[in-house]
């Protein structure tokens, strides 16, 4: 910094900063913005969140500051949905969680605005006309209940998945309506859990026994390593070894991420 006569000297060249593909005269921000105001912000949307919603200008200075164009941005408390609508509107991924209804009241119905090309809040500036999509997705029962044991809620493809996606660290995307879940460098993941096997006795089909071991063989044969969930199994360790299966009992072998 310069100083003559105790006032500082500012170079015109070092003022201009580019702010909306325009050279304006301006100096670094402090982390006091007392220049974004709150005009018109019940529009911004098409939703009202008195007292908590916050401009896109905001959202649109932190996401400038800490992000570029295909960076993931997350909001754990998305409210109104002012962070995912700025960040769409800025070529950036996100991803929001909201607990409360408005979840589907208030952030759906503003983000679907958006896709239809929104004018309001920080639209003009970044020249958003629409276009785009995103996933909204709801949570279901929890696998686990407070005691630690399989929700009393939970069904077989609901648990499926969250065994898929535990043992092979891969998302479930496949349809599971068989206790074969799949196939995964080369071991087979079986299931035996809600009458899977069409009530098969003893417990309805969750118990592992030599009819149920040929049914599966018969049906879901796999030549190599094979890890199988159920309640119990009747086969001693020297069967389960010549079938090449590891046994897994639920709920006790399966752990809460």
């Amino acid at each position: 910094m310069y100083f003559k006569g105790g006032q500082r000297w500012i170079f015109y060249r070092e003022k201009l900063k580019e702010i909306d593909g325009v050279l304006v005269a301006g100096e670094p921000l402090t982390t006091l913005w007392d220049d974004l105001l709150s005009n018109n912000l019940h529009k911004e949307g098409g939703v009202e969140f008195p007292k908590s919603k916050k401009p896109e200008a905001l959202l649109k200075r932190v996401i400038e500051l800490s992000t570029k164009a295909g960076d993931l941005v997350l909001d754990g408390f998305l409210g109104s949905g002012t962070t995912a609508a700025v960040a769409h509107k800025m070529g950036r991924r996100y991803i929001g969680i909201e607990r409360g209804e408005h979840a589907v009241t208030k952030s759906l119905p503003r983000l679907k605005a958006v896709i239809a090309g929104d004018p309001n809040g920080i639209s003009q500036s970044v020249g958003w006309q629409g276009g785009g999509g995103f996933r909204f997705h709801t949570l279901g029962e929890p696998v686990f209940d407070a005691d630690g044991g399989i929700h009393p809620a939970v069904r077989f493809a609901s648990l499926a998945a969250y065994l898929w996606h535990f043992d092979t660290g891969e998302p479930a995307r496949q349809s599971f309506n068989s206790p074969l879940l799949g196939v995964h460098r080369g071991t087979a993941y079986y299931l035996l859990y809600n009458g899977i096997l069409g009530d098969r006795r003893p417990q309805g089909g969750n118990v592992l026994t030599s009819l149920v071991l040929s049914y599966l063989d018969s049906l879901f044969p796999h030549d190599g390593p094979r890890i199988v969930y159920g309640e119990t199994t009747r086969l001693g360790e020297v069967r389960l070894r010549e079938a090449g299966i590891t046994f897994k009992q639920i709920p006790y072998d399966i752990k809460a991420c």
